[in-house]
């Protein structure tokens, strides 16, 4: 179904959700989130994640995302109308098909559904702070 994916071959903690459509998998355990898009995953410590904020898209635009240790770029595009939440986490790392690499500080703006949102705040330990 999803052929372009990469199997998750070891995750911290129990598995406890995951999500998939075309284009972006999400899987949540007591200890990790797991972001999967076609050829790479990128595996976050719950313990990483510094803060997650809701985003909001102005206008139709394509994000370019830059690795400063891979050769090229990521280009992704986010849909219209879902939720999208910027991830910062302290520490990533990537499992594409050439090997697993470190690469640091990164955020992520993803669409991510109210379960997703809700687990890992609950198995990450933080707290929501509502505003408006």
């Amino acid at each position: 179904m999803y052929n372009d994916f990469i199997s998750i071959k070891e995750m911290g903690g129990e598995l406890k959700l995951s999500h998939k459509n075309h284009h972006l998998g999400l899987t949540v355990s007591t200890r990790e989130l797991v972001i999967q898009k076609p050829h790479v995953n990128y595996h976050v410590a719950l313990s990483s994640i510094v803060s997650i904020m809701p985003y909001e898209f102005h206008g139709s635009r394509k994000l370019t995302i830059t690795n400063q240790n891979a050769s090229g770029r990521e280009f992704t595009n986010h849909s219209v109308g879902s939720r999208h939440f910027k991830i910062y986490a302290t520490d990533v790392w990537m499992h594409n098909r050439s090997g697993i690499y470190r690469i640091g500080p990164t955020e992520f703006i993803l669409p991510i559904i109210g379960e997703i949102l809700e687990a890992v705040s609950h198995y990450g330990g933080m707290d929501a702070i509502r505003t408006g």
